[in-house]
């Protein structure tokens, strides 16, 4: 379903209820681990960018789909045998629990890459 929304909150209000309680719970999981990230709705999803695009998360009939990029997925792999993944996405199941620790270990290695990004652009 294309949704043409402009806030993160609005994204959410269009989801069901068992799926909002999902999608909420990793949003608060990426907005604690990454404070400082600018939220909004990029791709017609919502994502976060900290120095640059950090994370992204979609809601689908069956999982979410969490986008934390290739270089993330690869770092990763050996902790994601248990999850569906492609080149740059996880998939999440709406009925498991949410593997918090790992997806904030995600969060803080996409800032450390996005950091050294940004020094080495300026060096």
């Amino acid at each position: 379903m294309k949704l043409n929304v402009i806030a993160v909150d609005e994204y959410l209000a269009l989801q069901s209820q068992e799926k909002q309680l999902i999608l909420h719970e990793l949003r608060d999981i990426i907005r604690k681990t990454a404070p400082e990230a600018e939220e909004g709705i990029f791709w017609n999803m919502p994502g976060y960018r900290w120095n640059g695009p950090l994370v992204y998360f979609a809601a689908y009939k069956n999982h979410i789909g969490f986008y934390p990029g290739p270089d993330a997925i690869a770092e990763y792999a050996d902790k994601l045998t248990g999850y569906k993944t492609s080149k740059g996405a996880i998939q999440f199941s709406y009925v498991e629990v949410l593997p918090k620790k790992m997806i904030e270990d995600i969060i803080l290695f996409r800032m450390k890459q996005n950091e050294q990004k940004k020094k080495s652009k300026k060096g």
